[in-house]
């Protein structure tokens, strides 16, 4: 079952269309990645899931059932606006913000303390926002974003002002938690990170979804069928010396001290048809299929849109 579902939300905003009948299901354990460009509607989107503002029509389903006020209490949303209050000091603040989430005291306290050892902040305690620089401080708002032990965690650019070191400290606790079970939206505009982490996205432009699936079968639908195959040979292959070829040169050069290219399979033909053709000529070190990065997707698809109609 999965941790939540969307169905056919639209949103408007004084004219604008903000989200037309937008649906994602996230599944229950997995890092889901939520992606689009800069006024897609992603941030719409998560406002209605975290019950901020409301959906003109369309429903919201978390763990099974229709989404009502107590489960702000099982989801940690941590936004692209931080909202520390800078002259207080982060104990204070964090405790604050831990029973708005519904925790009792010592289960607050115990909980802070983990998470503030675990980053090495300890000594903040009394400490102001004011005195902290903007990667300190959201350090700071991630552990009052997670501390009440979300089941869906919703993180909005959350490696956005932090250090390559704070980097890969985020991304590891979010898989820590991803492996006990936590499930987690992640908007991100980081396609490495999308490609390293998320185990499904869904791809909104424009206020519609534009895909959604497997991130593993989005890259392999969306690829040329191109082929890489690395050889040795005297001098680079030419087409001329093999009858009847089951492909297309792409591409030539070298790589690694041997030579490349890159082919695209003719209709109706396969990779074994192109090794039996290549062999008699050249000697093959390593081949393999060309498999598109998200960030060419995401760029495809956001700025050819003619491709999805």
């Amino acid at each position: 079952m999965s941790i939540l579902v969307t169905n056919n939300v639209v949103k408007r905003f004084e004219g604008h269309l903000a989200l037309d009948k937008v649906s994602i299901d996230v599944p229950r354990g997995k890092i889901f990645g939520l992606l689009g460009p800069n006024g897609a509607g992603k941030t719409t989107l998560l406002r209605i899931i975290n019950q901020i503002t409301a959906p003109d029509s369309g429903n919201v389903l978390f763990d099974g059932h229709p989404l009502t006020a107590d489960d702000v209490f099982r989801i940690g949303y941590l936004p692209e606006e931080r909202g520390l209050y800078k002259k207080m000091k982060i104990g204070d603040q964090a405790m604050y913000l831990a029973k708005l989430k519904g925790m009792s005291h010592a289960r607050a306290m115990a909980s802070l303390k983990s998470w503030f050892i675990r980053f090495g902040i300890q000594a903040w305690w009394n400490k102001k926002i004011t005195e902290l620089s903007k990667g300190m401080a959201q350090k700071v708002q991630f552990v009052t974003t997670v501390m009440h032990d979300p089941v869906l965690l919703i993180l909005d650019e959350p490696f956005s002002g932090f250090d390559p070191i704070n980097v890969d400290l985020i991304r590891n606790e979010m898989i820590r938690m991803k492996e006990n079970g936590t499930s987690v939206i992640l908007s991100t505009h980081n396609m490495e990170s999308v490609e390293e982490m998320c185990d499904e996205i869904a791809l909104i432009d424009n206020a519609r979804l534009v895909v959604s699936g497997k991130v593993h079968d989005i890259r392999r639908i969306h690829g040329d069928n191109h082929i890489e195959i690395l050889y040795r040979a005297s001098a680079p292959l030419e087409l001329q010396r093999i009858e009847n070829v089951p492909f297309s040169i792409i591409s030539q050069g070298q790589k690694d001290g041997s030579y490349q290219m890159v082919v695209a399979p003719e209709a109706g033909h396969d990779t074994n048809e192109i090794l039996e053709a290549l062999m008699p000529h050249i000697s093959i070190i390593g081949m393999r299929e060309i498999i598109p990065r998200m960030h060419d997707i995401f760029i495809k698809l956001v700025t050819n849109k003619e491709e999805r109609q």
